[in-house]
C-alpha cells in the first residue's frame, strides 16, 4: 500500500496500518503510549484518498475528545473538518474535506445522543469511518451505551477497535467489541453461546426467581487467541521503544485508632458510628465502598456527611514526597481525598507548584495543568483521579507516581500508569502503591493481577504481576 504520512510513523505503527488498512472490520490492539490514535487517523486518510470514505466517527472517552482534535491536526495529511459532539453542529458537513465527528460514548447511553449518531450514520453509512477508542468502554454486552453502538453501527462498512488491554475482567470482554466490528465475528450468535464455549460458570446466589452465575474457570483460550490475531495487529509498548522499566513497590501501612475501630465494626457488624454520625450497609457492595472510604482516610454517614481520619496514608505519602525527586503524579479515586491531598501538598511544600484534574475541573484549566507540570520548573505535583486524567494526557516530566487508592478496573489502572511511562520518557518510573494492610486494599491489587494475568493468557503473552 501507498500513504503519504504527515509526520513520519515509527515501523510499529507503518505495519499495523498496512495490516489493517484496507480491512472492513479491525482491532489496533496497541499499548498505551504507541500512538494508537495516530494510526487510526491515517487509516481514515488513507481510505479517503483512496474514495472510500469522506466522514469519519471517533466515539471516545469524555475526557480525550479534545485531544483527538489536536491529534487530528497533528497528524491527517488531508483537509480536514472536525465536529465535537455538542459543541459544533452535527449536521454540517463540509465538501472537499474529510470531515470527522468527535463524539464522547457517555452520550450513546442517552436517548438524545443516540438520535445525534445515528442520523449521521444513515446520512454517511457508505462512506463512514467509524471507530471507538478505548473499545473496553463496550465491553458490557447489558450496557445501553454497547447495545445502541451496535445497533446503530450495523450500516457502516468500515470500523475499527482501539484499545492497549481488550481483556480487561476477563476473556469475555471481547465478545461485545467484535459484535461492534461485525456481528457473529466470533463466531456465535449470543453472548451466552460464547460464553458456554470459554468459560465454565457456577451459581453465586439466587436472587429472588433468578439465579446469579459467576466465572469459575476459562476454557480454549488459545482458540480465541487465534480468531482475534485473524483481524487484529497487536503493539506492545516494551517491544516498540527502548523506554526504561517501570519500577513497583509498595507501602504496607496500619491504620490509626478511630480508623481501625470504624473499620473492624463495619465489617463485624454492618455499622459503625464516628462523630456522632453512622454509617451503615444493606449489600455487599455498599460494604466494598464504605470499607475502601474507611481505609482511605474518610468516613460517609448515612446522611452523606463526611468525616476525616488522621490516617497513615497522608503521612506516608508526604514521607515519599520528601524522598523522591523530580516531579509526582499522585492518582486518588475519590474527590474527598483528592482536595485534601491538594490542600496538603499546597501547605507544607508552598514553592512547588501543584496542578489538578478530577470532575471538577473545566477542560481549559486541565489543558494549562498538563501545559504547567509537563513544561514549568515550579510546578512539581499533578493531582488527578484515574477516571478523569487516566485518559491521553502526556506526563512524561513525572518520575514518580502515587497510587493513594486504587479501583477494581484494570483499564483505570494500566491508562494512569502510562501517562508518565511512555514515548518520551527517558528515566525510570517508580511507581508507590499506598497499601492499607490485612484490608480492602489488598483485595483490591490482588484482584487487580488476577485480572492482568487472564488478559495475557488471552493474547498469548507472558504472564507478570505489576504488584
Amino acid at each position: 500500500m501507498t500513504h503519504i504520512y504527515k509526520t513520519k510513523p515509527f515501523e510499529h505503527q507503518r505495519q499495523a496500518l498496512i495490516k489493517g488498512a484496507e480491512k472492513e472490520y479491525f482491532l489496533f490492539l496497541m499499548g498505551m503510549g504507541t500512538g494508537k490514535t495516530k494510526v487510526a487517523i491515517d487509516n481514515a486518510v488513507y481510505l479517503y484518498n483512496n474514495k472510500k470514505v469522506d466522514t469519519v466517527l471517533i466515539i471516545v472517552p469524555n475526557s480525550i475528545t479534545h485531544n483527538w482534535k489536536k491529534e487530528i491536526e497533528i497528524h491527517s495529511s488531508t483537509q480536514n473538518k472536525t465536529h465535537i459532539y455538542k459543541k459544533d453542529n452535527f449536521d454540517y458537513y463540509e465538501k472537499g474535506k474529510l470531515n470527522w465527528y468527535i463524539m464522547n460514548v457517555e452520550a450513546l447511553s442517552h436517548v438524545s445522543g443516540v438520535r445525534v449518531a445515528k442520523k449521521l450514520i444513515d446520512s454517511k453509512k457508505d462512506t463512514m469511518f467509524m471507530a471507538v477508542d478505548e473499545c473496553t468502554t463496550i465491553k458490557n454486552h447489558k450496557a445501553k451505551r454497547t447495545k445502541n453502538i451496535i445497533k446503530i453501527s450495523l450500516k457502516v462498512k468500515y470500523k475499527r477497535g482501539m484499545t492497549g488491554s481488550p481483556t480487561t475482567k476477563s476473556p469475555l470482554d471481547l465478545y461485545s467489541q467484535c459484535e461492534f466490528l461485525k456481528p457473529g465475528l466470533l463466531g456465535y450468535k449470543s453472548y451466552y453461546a460464547f460464553r458456554a464455549r470459554y468459560c465454565a460458570m457456577r451459581p453465586l446466589s439466587n436472587e429472588g426467581n433468578r439465579q446469579i452465575m459467576i466465572p469459575m474457570y476459562f476454557t480454549n483460550l488459545s482458540e480465541l487467541e487465534g480468531k482475534i490475531k485473524s483481524f487484529s495487529s497487536r503493539v506492545k509498548k516494551e517491544d516498540c521503544f527502548d523506554l526504561p522499566p517501570k519500577v513497583f513497590s509498595k507501602r504496607l501501612l496500619g491504620m490509626s485508632k478511630e480508623q481501625l475501630e470504624c473499620y473492624t465494626s463495619l465489617k463485624k457488624y454492618a455499622r459503625a458510628i464516628f462523630q456522632d454520625k453512622e454509617a451503615s450497609y444493606t449489600n455487599k457492595l455498599t460494604e466494598l465502598l464504605r470499607l475502601h472510604q474507611v481505609t482511605c482516610g474518610f468516613f460517609v454517614s448515612d446522611k452523606g456527611q463526611k468525616e476525616s481520619f488522621d490516617t497513615p496514608k497522608m503521612a506516608e505519602l508526604c514521607n515519599i514526597i520528601d524522598e523522591a525527586e523530580g516531579k509526582v503524579i499522585i492518582w486518588a479515586n475519590y474527590i474527598h481525598n483528592l482536595e485534601q491531598i491538594i490542600q496538603v501538598l499546597r501547605k507544607k511544600y508552598p514553592l512547588d507548584k501543584t496542578v489538578a484534574i478530577y470532575g471538577a475541573v473545566n477542560v481549559k484549566d486541565r489543558d494549562q495543568a498538563v501545559e504547567a507540570f509537563q513544561n514549568d520548573s515550579k510546578t512539581r505535583f499533578f493531582v488527578g483521579n484515574p477516571s478523569t486524567g487516566g485518559y491521553g494526557l502526556n506526563l512524561t516530566a513525572a518520575t514518580t507516581v502515587i497510587y493513594f487508592s486504587n479501583s477494581y478496573d484494570l483499564t483505570l489502572r494500566e491508562q494512569s500508569e502510562d501517562r508518565a511511562h511512555r514515548h518520551g520518557q527517558k528515566n525510570s518510573v517508580a511507581y508507590i502503591d499506598l497499601v492499607t494492610k490485612g484490608t480492602i486494599d489488598e483485595f483490591i491489587i490482588k484482584a487487580l493481577n488476577e485480572k492482568k494475568k487472564m488478559s495475557a493468557q488471552t493474547l498469548g503473552e507472558e504472564v507478570l504481576n505489576f504488584l
